[in-house]
């Protein structure tokens, strides 16, 4: 059974304004506190965004996530999964960047990533821009490559900016592949539009053996379809989950660095996360929340709402695990 010390403060017990900030209202475990070793799972900030090509902003998603999160509760309406009573979950508080120096930060979310999987924890990694995701992924693949189940407007499949910049936030999942990180053939990335500047990194993507499936092919055949196959492409063996919060469709989620309009409402994104249930997933992250863009802070509590989604389907596989 899940060890009580890991609850989240009830609204019963403390207002949902008061307080210090904590994904979740869960207990903060670092390394060096008796807690640390019993985490199945963790939530980890990553605040930065040294990868961003243009609004820079998601570096203060982290921050805002934990204070909207206190907003969620502890029962899923549907599945009514009680994350919570089923693994033992916490924050594992901010992984500290360099904002001047790109490969250092790289180095340190990587670090922190074998550290967690060397304890046996499952990450549910905050960001930041998508360019996390890379040393995420160097950090659990232990080896061997990954599938990935990938929510986004953008491929992030591209080769290089600014005369050949290999690590931007639109590049993280071509060095994933190249790096043998993740394995192209059990990778589907779903909701991709937006103008282009030439179609080469959906072209290398698909060449490659990537399953690129563009917004109008989910909104025509509809989320559940959609995801029976995403979960057929997948299968049974150890899967990363990527969302970017601009998979959603900026009405509803405003604040993010690089807004593409045509895309799915909230309830088509809580449902495609719910199909993630009973996959393999040893690892995921939710990125992109840029707080500056969306001053009343919805945006912001649709990501909590998601990471929620996210939380609570890995915490069903760990209790199986």
């Amino acid at each position: 059974m899940p060890d009580p010390r890991f609850r989240p403060v009830s609204g019963f017990d403390l207002p949902r304004f008061a307080g210090v900030p904590t994904f979740m209202r869960l207990p903060h475990a670092r390394p060096d506190d008796a807690l640390y070793g019993d985490v199945q799972i963790g939530l980890v900030g990553i605040p930065w965004d040294g990868g961003t090509t243009n609004r820079p902003g998601a570096r203060h998603g982290p921050r805002q996530l934990r204070d909207l999160s206190s907003m969620i509760r502890t029962v899923h309406p549907t599945s009514l999964i009680e994350p919570y009573e089923i693994a033992n979950c916490a924050d594992l508080g901010d992984i500290p960047p360099n904002p001047i120096d790109i490969e250092d930060t790289l180095e340190r979310i990587k670090t922190f990533h074998v550290g967690l999987a060397e304890a046996g924890i499952t990450p549910l990694s905050v960001g930041g821009d998508h360019l996390i995701s890379l040393p995420v992924l160097r950090g659990i693949s232990r080896g061997a490559p990954l599938g990935m189940i990938h929510f986004d407007a953008h491929t992030d499949l591209f080769d290089g900016y600014f005369g050949g910049a290999r690590y931007t936030h639109g590049t993280p999942f071509r060095r994933a592949i190249e790096e043998g990180l993740l394995d192209p053939e059990r990778v589907v990335q779903i909701g991709i539009r937006g103008t282009m500047y030439d179609g080469e990194d959906i072209a290398w993507g698909r060449d490659n053996g990537v399953t690129i499936i563009d917004i109008d092919t989910l909104m025509e055949r509809g989320h559940a379809e959609v995801m029976e196959s995403a979960r057929a492409i997948v299968g049974e063996d150890p899967i990363y989950v990527s969302f970017d919060i601009d998979f959603i469709d900026p009405a509803f989620a405003p604040g993010t660095g690089t807004p593409e309009i045509g895309g799915p409402d909230t309830w088509t994104a809580q449902q495609v996360v719910r199909a993630l249930r009973g996959l393999n997933i040893v690892g995921a992250d939710l990125v992109e929340v840029s707080p500056p863009f969306d001053p009343t802070g919805n945006t912001a509590w649709v990501g909590a709402s998601i990471l929620f989604e996210l939380l609570c389907v890995i915490a069903e596989r760990v209790a199986t695990r």
